[in-house]
């Protein structure tokens, strides 16, 4: 019998580690004819980590050429890399930051001049921290604002326009969250993705002249890198926010999008929310900074 107890078993065991190597990226299961966006140009913000490079390396795999920006060239570097060694061919990158509507522009510029022609944008740059509402300042209400709906609308308008001046048809999928029964603890995240939400509705019937598509993908909760910066208790909780008691992946959501952007699947659909959440817009709660005592239930 194993005398090491389960508390001297938890201190032993390394830490769990979330989300997809890059060779778990290459080697998992895809669904898609591998030539599915061959010739076409996608663009991911925030694609050095996280779901933008699992998307970044599922649509090299699909045959796409891959744009990817960020703020931190390293983390492009590494996701251009690691699919230039696995996959083959190269992956474009730009450190910027979609905050800045100039930046925007002068990469969406650079990548018209360079390939001719953008085929999808999905904004997956993003960013949020927890806490109380009460206790938001005006430096970090904004900061999140100006990231997650001003920087994602500036992307979009800038792609829209270079298009428009082409006669080029484009294809929009956000990543943005499962909003309907509210964020307790990230309120100003939950505000910009809402504002991202009815926005891609709304350009979606007012661009569709242009031939320009609008979708937007809210994950639930998703085992990526993120969650190595929890403890493993507070990181497994997270499993409890949906009646499937499970976390999604990296694919989960990467496969999502690439329904919605392909020319076969999702040719028919703008305008549209698809929730990839295990359920949890029926039932389950998000607490990242820890559930408050008022919230917990108590047996009698």
């Amino acid at each position: 019998m194993d005398s090491t107890s389960k508390a001297q078993r938890a201190v032993l065991e390394p830490p769990k580690e979330w989300g997809f190597t890059d060779d778990e990226l290459v080697a998992h299961p895809i669904a898609y004819r591998a030539d599915l966006f061959k010739g076409q140009v996608v663009l991911i913000s925030g694609g050095g980590s996280g779901l933008g490079r699992g998307m970044a390396y599922l649509f090299a795999r699909l045959g796409a050429q891959v744009v990817v920006c960020g703020r931190r060239i390293e983390k492009l570097q590494a996701t251009a890399d690691g699919i230039k060694q696995r996959i083959g061919g190269e992956v474009g990158t730009h450190a910027m930051t979609i905050r800045d509507p100039a930046a925007v522009d002068t990469m969406m510029a650079a990548i018209f001049d360079t390939y001719g022609r953008l085929d999808l944008v999905v904004n997956n740059g993003g960013g949020q921290f927890p806490q109380a509402a009460i206790d938001y300042t005006v430096k970090g209400w904004n900061a999140v604002i100006d990231t997650n709906l001003n920087g994602t609308w500036y992307m979009m308008q800038s792609a829209a326009r270079q298009w428009q001046a082409r006669g080029q048809a484009g294809n929009i999928v956000n990543i943005v969250a499962v909003v309907a029964r509210g964020m307790p603890q990230v309120a100003h995240t939950c505000a910009a993705r809402a504002g991202v939400i009815y926005l891609s509705k709304s350009l979606s019937t007012e661009w569709a002249p242009l031939k320009i598509r609008v979708n937007c993908v809210a994950p639930g909760s998703i085992a990526t890198e993120g969650l190595n910066v929890y403890p493993r208790a507070a990181a497994e909780a997270f499993r409890q926010s949906n009646p499937m008691l499970t976390l999604g992946d990296a694919y989960d959501i990467a496969n999502a999008v690439a329904y919605l952007a392909s020319p076969e699947t999702g040719k028919f659909i703008t305008g549209e929310l698809l929730c990839v959440d295990g359920g949890r817009q029926q039932w389950g709660e998000d607490w990242p900074g820890g559930i408050p005592d008022y919230f917990r239930v108590h047996s009698r």
